[in-house]
């Protein structure tokens, strides 16, 4: 019982908890949304800048007899403790004209803190990390935690999925939650669009634009693929940062891990050796539950795309190796 004067703990519909380390905008919009879904019944936020976590709460508090109960709280390590997931959003922010990859050594040393603290905490919780470059950092927090790689998951290429998904709903004009098609690899440049198992309500892209009588030629491809690419640079350029869409990808990945819906997610994973794809975490469809990553798909891919996939995996494996992470 809270003493007097402490605040009491509001009415939850769920125990489910989740802490976010790194109350920036992707922190706090990823809050936002969890009240909103009313998917937990605690939010802890912790930041190195108490200050701006405690801002954050009270505004995001304050949505909480408009939306769902839950109760959040800007906390410490600590508050870690008993969390479902422990999502990682620290780290510095992307800077216009950046790559995800030039962000490595500005964001490994923070890890270095990070994760310790956290798995020290908790060892028990899920690491949903969301800290660009992600795969690498994935593969960092994988390696500092000592944990399982399957309760380690990146954002990767949900988004990119997402966004690969609506630009191609915008070419075919139909709703992009009937088009099946994937982004896989890095979450970044080398990132490969898979074109030759995309398909619209079960039929295949190529015989679906035959029957309804559109065409996505080479041009248009590649546009799909280079707008889907560049899309943080452009919103960076634009508006200073990407958030809304990032903390939906994260949501998304959440309610398949809290409500073990075993939802197939283009997840930044641990690659299984028999890949042939060396040790990286890199992004291919895995089914997500609620102990983390049940099972990582291999799918079968173009001449092209094969050779892409592994190019991609080859670029995260040197950056690795010429950062001197764990090779």
């Amino acid at each position: 019982m809270a003493q007097q004067g402490e605040p009491q703990r509001p009415f939850a519909p769920t125990s489910n908890k989740i802490a976010i380390v790194g109350a920036g905008r992707v922190g706090a919009t990823f809050a936002y949304t969890l009240i909103l879904r009313g998917l937990v019944g605690e939010i802890a936020l912790i930041d190195i800048h108490l200050e701006r976590a405690k801002g954050e709460a009270m505004d995001l508090g304050h949505s909480v007899p408009l939306s769902t109960p839950v109760r959040v709280c800007a906390g410490t390590y600590e508050d870690c403790a008993d969390a479902d997931i422990v999502m990682i959003a620290a780290g510095v922010a992307q800077k216009e004209g950046e790559s995800r990859l030039d962000l490595l050594k500005r964001n490994a040393a923070v890890f270095e803190d990070v994760v310790q603290r956290v798995v020290k905490t908790n060892p028990n919780a899920i690491l949903l990390v969301a800290t660009n470059p992600v795969d690498i950092m994935s593969y960092v927090a994988w390696r500092l935690s000592g944990l399982p790689a399957e309760r380690v998951i990146g954002a990767g290429t949900v988004l990119d999925t997402s966004r690969f998904r609506y630009l191609l709903s915008q070419r075919l004009s139909v709703d992009p939650r009937n088009i099946h098609a994937y982004v896989i690899g890095e979450h970044g440049d080398s990132e490969v669009a898979v074109w030759s198992r995309a398909s619209v309500a079960g039929i295949p892209l190529d015989e679906y634009c035959r029957r309804a009588g559109c065409r996505i030629t080479e041009r248009i491809r590649s546009a799909v693929e280079t707008d889907t690419k560049n899309a943080a640079y452009e919103i960076i350029e634009r508006k200073g940062a990407t958030y809304y869409a990032v903390a939906a990808a994260l949501l998304r990945i959440s309610e398949s891990i809290l409500l073990d819906q075993r939802s197939i997610l283009a997840i930044s994973t641990l690659v299984p050796k028999e890949y042939g794809l060396g040790e990286v975490y890199l992004s291919l469809p895995s089914i997500v539950g609620r102990q983390g990553i049940a099972r990582t798909l291999e799918m079968p891919l173009s001449d092209s795309e094969n050779r892409a996939i592994h190019r991609s995996a080859e670029i995260l494996d040197e950056t690795l190796a010429g950062m001197g992470f764990f090779r």
